[in-house]
């Protein structure tokens, strides 16, 4: 975390104030809320994008209510890591926007114009005081005619696109191995057991503890995996 010396304890307080030296604490503060989060990790692949993370595993929870990956349209999903309930109100907002776009043009919307829609708000919170910023990254995956994107939004509001990233409490080791083992002609299955070396290296988790959707340029529609088609 990042360290706060005395003198600039006050500008600690609020969200709309920056310190002496240009820096937003509470902003900060959320993207440690995001390093607190499970692992989870966007892959562009040969033939589309690949999404996952990991299932919680309580005992006596029903884990199908817990939504991590989330469906925004048919060509779009999202993973999320930090404070899960921030993701669920920008999510929903996001499905909303790209409902009226597909209504209003009769076409689904762009990868990059539904991340602005995300990133614009989370921007809006880092702006009044009597807010403060959602603790949460989100990194939005889909194919459109543009081509596959896969684009984190930060507690900042800032969009960035990539290849392959992670986001989480995992993310430092994560993102070192996909750094040395993507490659452009990186195949589906390929991508699936670069995601599960990762999480068992980051998270100590059994494979059958993974969660993973795919948006594939084929036919353009985002789906989970089953466990079986996982295996």
């Amino acid at each position: 975390m990042p360290q706060i010396l005395p003198e600039y304890m006050g500008y600690d307080r609020t969200i709309a104030v920056f310190s002496p030296d240009g820096r937003l604490f509470q902003v900060e503060y959320a993207k440690e809320a995001v390093k607190r989060g499970a692992t989870a990790l966007g892959i562009v692949f040969k033939n589309g994008v690949l999404l996952a993370t990991i299932k919680p595993s309580a005992k006596l929870m029903v884990t199908e209510t817990i939504e991590k990956i989330f469906q925004i349209d048919e060509h779009l999903g999202a993973v999320a890591s930090g404070l899960l309930a921030d993701a669920r109100i920008l999510i929903n907002q996001s499905r909303i926007r790209a409902q009226v776009h597909r209504i209003t043009y009769e076409e689904p919307i762009d990868v990059w114009n539904l991340a602005r829609v995300i990133g614009d708000r989370m921007q809006l919170s880092t702006l009044y005081a009597g807010l403060r910023p959602y603790g949460v990254t989100i990194l939005i995956g889909g194919i459109d005619k543009t081509g596959k994107h896969l684009i984190e939004s930060d507690p900042s509001g800032m969009l960035y696109e990539w290849k392959a990233y992670a986001i989480g409490r995992g993310s430092s080791i994560a993102n070192k191995i996909l750094a040395q083992k993507w490659k452009e002609d990186l195949t589906e299955k390929e991508a699936i057991k670069l995601v599960v070396e990762i999480i068992e290296k980051t998270e100590k988790e059994k494979k059958s503890n993974i969660d993973i959707a795919v948006i594939r340029e084929e036919d353009k529609k985002f789906r989970k995996l089953s466990e079986k088609e996982f295996k």
